[in-house]
């Protein structure tokens, strides 16, 4: 099985209201086979006050995070600085560039999507998804962000949108939210 016929996953950000939530699937799927329905891609850095969702290979993400932490630790309080630190290590360092993977990171005051590409970048009206069913549960967040909703009630109902259309995501969803400024 090569890396290609390994599918991606659903992130997805909303900041509304005075919250920010990153929800993320649970499925992990190799080419026409679901591997697990249930793992866990969001989790919480900096002592919990940066929530990172990935899609991508699951070695990759991890290797990933413990970079972002300790970038977060030189940069404390200044995540887009932490941010931008790790893209440019990921696009020039020889092993970091085979690592494939998106992030979606967020704290109180920023969203970011990084990519191995280099890419940093702040989304409009505090919205990320990225994965296999990213632009799917984007586009039903999109939708929902000017009704009464709230951020988390939002990110479920555009998630269970997700994985109604794409068959890499599933309903299995883990959210993790904080206090927005």
């Amino acid at each position: 099985m090569t890396k290609s016929d390994w599918h991606s996953t659903t992130i997805l950000s909303v900041r509304k209201g005075g919250r920010v939530v990153v929800a993320g699937d649970g499925q992990v799927t190799a080419d026409k086979t679901i591997m697990k329905a249930n793992a866990r891609k969001v989790r919480r850095l900096a002592k919990g006050d940066v929530v990172v969702g990935f899609a991508g290979a699951t070695a990759d993400a991890f290797a990933l995070s413990e970079r972002l932490e300790a970038k977060i630790e030189q940069h404390p309080g200044n995540l887009a600085r932490a941010c931008v630190e790790l893209a440019k290590d990921w696009r020039m360092d020889k092993y970091l560039r085979q690592l494939q993977a998106m992030m979606a990171v967020v704290d109180a005051k920023t969203s970011l999507i990084l990519s191995g590409t280099g890419d940093v970048v702040e989304p409009e009206r505090g919205l990320i998804g990225v994965g296999s069913g990213g632009p799917y549960a984007l586009a039903a967040a999109r939708a929902l962000l000017d009704s009464d909703l709230d951020a988390e009630e939002i990110a479920r109902r555009a998630m269970q949108i997700a994985a109604e259309l794409c068959i890499y995501t599933n309903d299995h969803i883990t959210l993790e939210s904080l206090a927005a400024n």
